[in-house]
């Protein structure tokens, strides 16, 4: 027997047309083996036919082994197969009545099958391989047995079937490919509709989280509003009667305590004047602002901050950098909360580093932490909406920062490992007439140990 080659199977097409190929062989050899053993015209030669369908089940055996897994028994080969079946037949048929045996159907199931498996080219070789094994199963006959008009029917009529069989499939197989075709472009609209509903709902759930924290920052400003009202009218008469007294003579004592007290009266008017700064409506006007001056203002809020306390946060900042066109009040958000994150990721005693130069038309701030750092597994979803990692965060922050760093033409982007420490670092675009007169200068440190 030949050695098997096989080729994996590449469509559907060919993946049904060979389950098909399998179930008439192996209905072919029932009908075979009825007929063998149950027709008393077949007695005489019973063990030879009996054997040669026996080979025709080893063969089918082997056509359905690979058909389960996917793959075509000397698929590389479809004449091969041709061959041996013309033989098959042409032996079952010389065994059992030449040309008018009931085997001859064979050459009929044989075509069938071979036009539904390969192309046209294979079926019409093999009808002229089943025509030279009828011619010689002609001649092999007795000349008594010899019937022209026989040979010649059985010819047209495989003629007729291979022709039909071979319209037949490419009919089916033209189908096939078009409705795979109507399939692919249907999965590639529901991929794309997938895709559109999923940026959708995305652009939906950020449009949302702005909004949320838009409100809660609303609410804070309200909020802080409220407080140094309140707490500024019994703070005036306080200061007030403060004064009286320092204007009154007092022994030493009492005058630097009442010095003291003065003292601290105006530390909390400062609180109160940098709360309601903080929660003054927000503005949306673009203007000629300088970094620095933001930096400071989101420094001083954050002082503010219970865990800033214990850290060390040093900033690098040249007062002659260019100034930048943007939203004041968007910028001093933005810093506050890569700001309070660092906070947030340090522990007592840790440091926090921002650094900023000019780099071209843009200017570059750095915020660097020695803190835990940031897992690989959630880098990736850092700048999405809701996700947290702190017990009471709401996993807005650094969505709006990144928001709001983009608006203003610039971009953001960190880099972090586990227990190291994470560094942020923000692009601005600087303002247009600032960047044409813009000069390097030695930077003007600053500390604030918090």
């Amino acid at each position: 027997m030949a050695i098997a080659s096989t080729y994996p199977v590449s469509s559907h097409w060919e993946l049904a047309a060979e389950t098909i190929a399998v179930k008439i062989r192996w209905f072919g050899l029932l009908v075979g083996y009825l007929l063998v053993n149950f027709d008393e015209h077949a007695a005489e030669h019973q063990p030879i036919l009996n054997a040669i369908l026996s080979l025709g089940a080893v063969y089918a055996l082997m056509d359905t082994y690979y058909s389960l897994r996917g793959r075509v028994f000397l698929g590389r080969y479809p004449l091969s197969i041709s061959v041996m079946e013309a033989l098959f037949i042409g032996l079952l048929c010389f065994y059992n009545g030449g040309l008018e045996s009931s085997f001859r159907y064979y050459y009929l199931l044989s075509l069938v099958c071979c036009a539904i498996r390969y192309s046209s080219r294979v079926t019409y070789a093999t009808y002229a391989l089943h025509c030279t094994s009828c011619l010689a199963l002609y001649l092999a006959l007795p000349e008594e047995q010899r019937r022209p008009i026989v040979l010649v029917l059985t010819v047209v009529v495989l003629g007729w079937v291979t022709w039909a069989s071979d319209a037949m499939a490419l009919l089916l197989k033209h189908v096939g490919d078009h409705l795979a075709r109507l399939n692919s472009a249907l999965r590639e609209n529901q991929a794309q509709l997938e895709a559109r509903i999923a940026d959708r709902t995305r652009e939906l759930q950020e449009s949302q989280a702005h909004v949320l924290q838009q409100e809660k920052m609303a609410a804070f400003g309200l909020l802080a509003a409220g407080i140094a009202h309140e707490v500024g009218n019994p703070l005036t008469s306080i200061s007030s009667l403060v004064q009286m007294w320092q204007r009154r003579e007092c022994d030493s004592y009492t005058g630097e305590k009442l010095t003291l007290v003065s003292g601290q009266l105006q530390r909390i008017q400062t609180i109160l004047r940098e709360l309601t700064n903080f929660s003054r409506p927000a503005s949306t006007e673009r203007a000629k602002v300088a970094l620095h001056d933001i930096l400071r203002e989101a420094l001083g809020i954050a002082k503010y901050y219970k865990r800033t306390k214990g850290r060390h946060i040093e900033s690098d900042l040249s007062l002659e950098l260019p100034l930048l066109d943007g939203v004041r009040d968007q910028l001093v958000q933005v810093f506050l909360n890569l700001i309070l994150n660092a906070v947030d990721a340090t522990a007592k005693g840790g440091r926090i580093e921002i650094r900023a130069d000019c780099t071209g038309e843009q200017l570059l701030v750095t915020i660097r932490d020695d803190g835990c750092g940031i897992g690989p597994e959630e880098a990736a979803r850092v700048f999405q909406p809701y996700f947290t990692t702190k017990k009471h965060g709401t996993g807005l922050g650094l969505f709006v920062t990144r928001k709001l760093v983009i608006d203003h033409g610039g971009s953001i982007e960190f880099q972090s490992l586990p227990g190291s420490g994470t560094t942020f670092c923000v692009r601005l675009p600087v303002h247009a007439e600032s960047a044409k007169g813009a000069r390097k200068t030695s930077a003007v440190p600053a500390k604030v140990e918090a």
